[in-house]
């Protein structure tokens, strides 16, 4: 018999029961936006800067073409042409010159922005509380990095250049009218309230329905991802059907809201047009009573027609952003929610660079761990952990066995920090397990090899190890020699796109990248588990070496590998049951010496049977 993975410890809450993660108000939002703005300041106006300069050339474009039809109204020489048209080049090669360099420069401010929202983004998914994130699900955060991001990136590289560009010219244009005659600006001005309107009713309906389609896209992926995560379960148990169902819901529901955002944009569109052709019947119509009477001419009146007409494309685009602009609120006010969520008992990251740097610098003692009274219970009224006592010594290598659901992971969860036990404490040489900071490793059965260089994966563990450093700790875990046949050595890509590794070969990377790391207590939570049985012995050997020298708590899979421990803890229901040595325990006649002859005579099954 073999012991299995702790199923305890993280209770899947249903969609509609999921504690989601923040999204930031409004306020909140344009606060940190100007938070993220304000060290750019300089890049920002000189972006905006030289997008004026670009929009006040490119008004003289009207004026030009209306001094053209005076000259041909006059009937002038055609010479006379010469001079407007030379302008009209020159005009068009300085506004092209000057707006490809402001909306470079505005491009730059929103990619800086951009990453830098991204940094602090990552860094504090990666410092929330495990149980938070438990209580989200995975789908939400995958959601926010994924569709959200990219949503925000877009509207950073398309839309704000653009409505910057837009928002210029409308201003300037408007102005330019009034310089003509001040009775085409109100006439162009005849417009605006059915635009205001147009965008106010727009706001008001797009923001709730971009919020609610971003929650529904959440709540669809947090399906897709339990469903096929979970596709072996569902078979076994048939229920295909329940959860195609369940898929099909969340996903017509996203579709539905989506659908509703089409109806919304095609209805904005139409009250554009009518705005559109309201303000232009007016310039025309005053344009012909003002040459009528004598007090502009037929240049002028076409200046005015032609800057109201030129007005269309800003205006529209301008209007049309919104869309974006509401899509992008609504994915970056879940960004910023997630930066201002709290951290747990994570220290700022300067605080933490130094500690490392200390820890790295300071030769580390191998502290005891004293657990006392621990218990916990990720749902209130189902403890999974009661009253756990256990004392690991400097250097002694425990051993965690029991059946599945014991407590056990939830117990390395606690040791480690990823988790505050409920109740009672957790000692690790003075400190908690959250203020330990290199005290004390994990390496679990889900390894993840990292897309790049192996090198690189290694170094994850010790930024600065030379390669020679990572040599020896490949030749602890008995890695080396596999390492330097594969075709580039240690610079060889490994991950996604490179050098597929096996399941026991990336156990020996994390068991390498425990070394490097040197940390004085180490949790391995049945980190051989995915090796197949040909692989076991290797691996049992390399977590053997890598855990030399360091307390060591090991949740076995393996009673094999309980076998060679210092000591043997067995756990049952989230208690500790017994404790001692293998001798010890086996001579006792209790669960552990049950799991032994089980376990034993399972193995003598499988190695008698003959293979097809």
């Amino acid at each position: 018999m073999t012991t299995g993975p702790d199923t305890t410890g993280q209770p899947g809450p249903s969609a509609g029961a999921r504690e989601l993660l923040p999204t930031a108000t409004p306020a909140r939002t344009r606060a940190a936006v100007g938070e993220l703005l304000r060290p750019h300041r300089a890049l920002a106006w000189a972006g905006f800067g030289v997008l004026v300069v670009a929009t006040a050339v490119g008004l003289l474009t009207q004026p030009l073409l209306g001094r053209i039809v005076d000259l041909v109204t006059e009937r002038s020489p055609a010479g006379a042409l010469t001079l407007p048209v030379v302008l009209l080049v020159a005009v068009a090669v300085a506004q092209g010159v000057t707006t490809a360099l402001g909306m470079s420069l505005v491009s730059r401010l929103g990619e800086t922005v951009l990453a830098e929202l991204r940094e602090r983004f990552v860094e504090r998914a990666l410092l929330l509380p495990l149980d938070r994130l438990e209580k989200a699900g995975s789908g939400d955060l995958t959601a926010r990095v994924t569709r959200d991001v990219s949503r925000v990136a877009e509207a950073i590289r398309t839309a704000l250049p653009e409505l910057a560009h837009s928002g210029l010219s409308i201003v300037l244009t408007l102005g330019a009218l009034a310089v003509l005659d001040w009775r085409f600006l109100l006439a162009a001005l005849l417009a605006v309230p059915v635009q205001a309107h147009t965008a106010r009713w727009y706001i008001r309906n797009a923001a709730t329905l971009y919020a609610r389609e971003r929650i529904a896209t959440g709540a669809q992926q947090q399906q897709l991802l339990d469903t096929i995560g979970g596709a072996p379960t569902v078979r076994a148990y048939r229920l295909e059907a329940a959860h195609t169902e369940r898929v099909t819901e969340r996903s017509r529901a996203a579709v539905d809201l989506t659908m509703r955002g089409v109806r919304l944009v095609l209805r904005f569109y139409s009250r554009l047009h009518v705005a559109e052709y309201i303000g232009l019947a007016a310039v025309l119509a005053v344009g012909f009573l003002l040459v009528r009477d004598g007090s502009a001419s037929i240049g002028t009146a076409t200046a005015a027609a032609l800057y109201f007409h030129s007005l269309f494309g800003p205006v529209n685009t301008a209007l049309v952003l919104l869309d974006n602009a509401q899509s992008a609120s609504a994915a970056l006010a879940r960004l910023i929610g997630v930066v201002d969520e709290p951290a747990g008992d994570a220290a700022p990251e300067a605080t933490r660079e130094a500690t490392r740097e200390a820890a790295r610098d300071t030769p580390q003692t191998v502290p005891t761990v004293t657990m006392t009274g621990v218990g916990h219970s990720y749902v209130p009224g189902r403890p999974v952990l009661h009253g756990v006592d256990l004392v690991l010594r400097p250097k002694e290598k425990v051993a965690l066995v029991g059946a599945s659901g014991a407590g056990k992971t939830t117990l390395a969860k606690l040791l480690v920090g990823m988790h505050r036990p409920a109740v009672g404490s957790i000692d690790i040489g003075g400190t908690e397990p959250s203020e330990s900071g290199r005290t004390v490793a994990l390496v679990t059965q889900e390894v993840h090899v990292f897309a790049g260089p192996l090198a690189d994966d290694l170094r994850l563990a010790r930024t600065d190890a030379t390669d020679e450093e990572l040599r020896e700790a490949l030749e602890r875990v008995g890695a080396l020699g596999w390492v330097e046949a594969l075709p580039e050595g240690l610079d060889t890509v490994v991950g996604d796109g490179g050098h597929r590794l096996t399941a026991d070969r990336a156990q020996q990377l994390a068991l390498a990248r425990l070394v490097l790391a040197d940390p004085p207590v180490a949790v391995l939570d049945e980190a051989t588990a995915e090796a197949g049985s040909s692989g076991a012995q290797v691996l049992e050997q390399a977590a053997e070496r890598a855990l030399a020298g360091r307390t060591a708590l090991v949740v076995a899979h393996r009673l094999s590998q309980a076998a060679a421990a210092d000591r043997i803890v067995v756990m049952e229901d989230g208690r500790i049951v017994e404790s001692g040595t293998h001798d010890e325990l086996r001579t006792a006649g209790g669960p552990y010496a049950a799991l032994w002859q089980a376990w034993s005579e399972n193995r003598s099954t499988s190695t008698s049977t003959p293979q097809p």
